[in-house]
């Protein structure tokens, strides 16, 4: 670019910002604090509530009250074929063996993305919630294919009231050592030309999460 070029281009941006050549900086603007959280029980009204605002399901559930929750869910969409994470708290629900149950058909979480994307139900477990903007957040490794969030049309997040976080700040900074953190607000959605939202076009249509009452 020749200076004349240059001149033009700088001259043509301070006009847009209504400046001289010369003028100081304008101040930079604060960071913003750390969000203070409030008490549990508020926290966790405010997530359930977020949730739904983004057109997601949120409960609170007692561990005697999962089978039938999830007897309801497998009934309502008709779930044939599902999904899960193999961790300690979702082996303690019984959910594998659950399904099993029920008469649906449970896939291998490392099976190929084929197979998943078949899948009417993917069973995950959240590691943070934010509660400010309806958001979830999973740590996913090999253990934990980050898949079984992504490809069946119907995702199921189940997470400890321990799992809330305040800000987004907390949760980079806990999951910088991890290979991946999935942040999850609500179902997939997009818009087209005419900003018209669609849900499920790039992932579940439909996400619900179950709030354990207590942690196990």
């Amino acid at each position: 670019m020749s200076e004349k070029s240059r001149s033009a281009v700088l001259d043509a941006v301070r006009g847009a910002l209504q400046r001289q050549p010369g003028d100081s900086l304008a101040e930079r603007l604060p960071v913003l604090s750390s969000r203070q959280a409030a008490s549990q029980a508020q926290e966790l009204q405010l997530l359930i509530d977020e949730i739904q605002k983004l057109s997601g399901h949120a409960q609170m559930i007692s561990s005697s009250q999962v089978a039938a929750a999830l007897a309801g869910l497998v009934r309502t969409y008709q779930v044939k074929q599902a999904v899960l994470w193999d961790t300690p708290l979702l082996q303690q629900l019984g959910l594998a063996a659950r399904l099993t149950d029920l008469g649906v058909r449970v896939v291998p979480a490392h099976s190929d993305k084929q197979m998943l994307s078949e899948c009417d139900l993917g069973i995950t477990e959240a590691d943070f919630a934010l509660p400010e903007t309806g958001t979830l957040g999973l740590l996913s490794n090999a253990e934990r294919p980050r898949l079984v969030s992504l490809l069946p049309r119907l995702h199921l997040a189940i997470m400890r009231p321990a799992a809330l976080r305040a800000d987004l700040h907390q949760v980079f900074a806990e999951a910088r050592t991890h290979a991946y953190l999935i942040l999850i607000s609500g179902p997939s959605r997009t818009s087209d030309i005419e900003m018209t939202p669609t849900l499920g076009v790039h992932g579940p249509r439909d996400v619900h999460v179950w709030v354990l009452e207590t942690d196990l």
